[in-house]
């Protein structure tokens, strides 16, 4: 809880973050303003998917913004990630999305501060079960994306259970990344990620997020579990809706941000 508290004590003195609130802010109006009119389904997770999907021939655009915060060996370390996600509801059941990442870093461990290019991506979701009217709702994932000498793999188990006005959700991950010129640095992350969600109305959800995860180094070695947990909050508009969630580092890795908060906004059309 010390850890915690500390984090959140930085993150408050930072006036940086009044930086990001704007970015934020500017990236959520140019979606609005290029958007029509369309009910859309709001997200209640920000850090797990769901097992549902579109309904066939469905669009939507999500616009992600994550910003990681202080570490114990950098306390001016920031970052801030962009993800620009147009997905496609091929059918009921099967949704395909496309990608585009992109960053910004700075700060003592960081060796090149600036903007940099990331990598290009798509995914599919399949979804076998429903999360109301089946006892549990599944759906199976699967991602490529490629960058700058840099591949990933990475597939997920989704799995889902609305009751009443509550939504959980739990996200297993497997993801395999080759990285350098040869493509010779190789390592593997598992990671777990639940969440908890409340309708208040049918305009505003609220709950809490949980990360877990843990790196293969070399697929030789296993890293440090990392735990992050904090709020969420969701809010549906005419045709648009906002999820943020502001996740603390509850464990003690001296190398990981202690704060990370992330924020998508989304439109279908």
């Amino acid at each position: 809880m010390q850890r915690v508290r500390s984090a959140f004590a930085s993150v408050v003195r930072r006036v940086r973050g009044l930086r990001v609130v704007a970015v934020m802010g500017l990236a959520a109006s140019g979606v609005v303003l290029t958007a029509t009119p369309a009910q859309a389904d709001v997200r209640p997770f920000v850090f797990s998917y769901e097992a549902t999907t579109m309904p066939a021939g469905g669009f939507e655009y999500e616009q992600w913004v994550t910003w990681k915060a202080s570490k114990s060996t950098d306390s001016d370390f920031d970052r801030l990630d962009f993800r620009h996600e147009l997905e496609w509801g091929v059918t009921d059941h099967f949704q395909l999305a496309f990608y585009a990442d992109w960053r910004y870093e700075d700060g003592q461990s960081v060796s090149d501060d600036g903007e940099s290019f990331q990598d290009l991506a798509i995914e599919a979701i399949y979804n076998l079960t429903d999360p109301v009217e089946d006892p549990l709702g599944i759906a199976l994932y699967g991602e490529y994306k490629g960058g700058d000498e840099k591949q990933v793999i990475e597939t997920k188990l989704l799995l889902q259970k609305n009751i009443g006005k509550w939504i959980l959700v739990w996200n297993g991950v497997f993801e395999a990344e080759w990285e350098g010129k040869h493509y010779d640095e190789d390592k593997m992350v598992l990671e777990q990620t639940a969440g908890l969600a409340y309708q208040i109305s049918p305009n505003v959800s609220v709950g809490a997020e949980l990360l877990h995860e843990i790196e293969y180094e070399d697929w030789e070695e296993w890293g440090d579990h990392t735990v992050y947990l904090g709020p969420n909050a969701s809010y549906r508009g005419d045709g648009w809706w906002i999820t943020v969630a502001p996740l603390f580092q509850v464990t003690d890795i001296d190398s990981e941000a202690d704060f990370q908060t992330r924020m998508i906004f989304g439109i279908i059309f």
